[in-house]
């Protein structure tokens, strides 16, 4: 049988992934499952996040099914009671013998961006200035949409191949971000040790449905897509409208140019399922919130169509009874994995 393409239940661990949007996660248990392993995310008294492993050590019992108490979680099984680091400070059948094994796991965690980070890795390892940077966000010129989150039954790295790959916009989104050239124009590669970038220049052309209305030129214009992924799962995609004849690799940026960045952060929940979080920042119309709820509504129809097609492909590849094939277009894709697979084996031999 040929390789699978989703390369085993194994997970990059030292990094920081979104567990969910900051505004999600308030004073209740939240159960939840992230690269195979079973967490309890909550807020305590102060507001602080805190992440713990979902398993009381004495019956694995999920916390989850427990009850908060100021800056702790007591188990619903006999009271055993863990405060943010995991330890047990609490056990009311035997108040004097606490015992020194009921430990949990405590994950680092940190509110960013409108989303909750957690680091899923050796806990000193964790910083938060590894926290994926996002000029402008705090910028007034720039407007942005709200968070976005849905969940996809499909391995993550299929996510990824598809936000590496601005062809498939000509067939999946035909009434949102295909266009003219989006279906045969040659794409560009370039990578560095953690990331890969595929991008093209479509010249004077009509923008496509999703973005024709926000641009202050006429009707034709020049086009750059840029698709870019992170290791292990972060994707930066950017579209760039200039009027006809400003754009190209070989120009510096117009200042007219339009430019609307997708931050795409992809969290693998098992071998067959992910969690996809997003928001949009654009370097204009600041204080349109009627557009910001445009763009976020056609975000999310976009992205069901996507939904939609990698959960057939997660199916379609799983049953597979004939081999599969690459094109020239997962070039990136396949570049990608190869960076994901290179930090994989340096993690393993970190430690061994």
């Amino acid at each position: 049988m040929q390789k699978d393409l989703i390369g085993g239940p194994a997970f990059v661990r030292d990094s920081w992934y979104v567990a969910g949007r900051s505004s999600d996660i308030d004073q209740t248990l939240t159960a939840t499952t992230l690269l195979s392993e079973e967490i309890v995310i909550f807020r305590g008294e102060s507001g602080a996040p805190i992440a713990l492993e979902d398993a009381c050590p004495h019956r694995k019992l999920p916390l989850s099914r427990g009850q908060i108490q100021g800056d702790t979680v007591v188990c619903g099984y006999h009271g055993l009671t863990f405060d943010c680091t995991g330890s047990c400070v609490s056990a009311p059948t035997q108040e004097n013998a606490i015992p020194k094994r009921a430990v949990v796991r405590s994950y680092p965690v940190e509110d960013r961006y409108g989303f909750l980070w957690i680091w899923m890795g050796d806990a000193d390892k964790a910083d938060p200035a590894d926290i994926i940077d996002i000029p402008n966000f705090d910028n007034p010129t720039w407007g942005k949409t709200q968070c976005g989150a849905m969940s996809m039954a499909c391995n993550y790295l299929y996510i990824i191949d598809n936000l590496l790959d601005p062809s498939h916009v000509a067939w999946v989104h035909v009434t949102s971000f295909g266009g003219a050239g989006t279906d045969n124009r040659p794409l560009e590669l370039e990578e560095s040790d953690d990331a890969v970038v595929i991008y093209r220049w479509i010249a004077s052309e009509p923008a496509p449905p999703y973005y024709a209305a926000m641009l202050p030129f006429g009707d034709n214009c020049d086009r750059k897509q840029h698709y870019e992924c992170r290791v292990p799962s972060t994707a930066v995609n950017m579209s760039v409208y200039t009027p006809p004849g400003l754009g190209g690799a070989d120009k510096p940026l117009s200042d007219e140019a339009f430019v609307n960045i997708s931050y795409n952060f992809i969290t693998p929940v098992d071998e067959e399922n992910a969690l996809y979080f997003w928001f949009q920042h654009r370097n204009m119309h600041p204080d349109d919130t009627a557009l910001n709820q445009r763009m976020f509504e056609g975000a999310i129809m976009a992205f069901n169509e996507d939904k939609d097609i990698l959960e057939e492909v997660q199916h379609g590849m799983a049953k597979r009874k004939t081999p599969y094939l690459n094109l020239g277009l997962d070039a990136g894709a396949m570049r990608f994995r190869q960076k994901v697979d290179r930090r994989l084996i340096a993690e393993t031999d970190t430690q061994s």
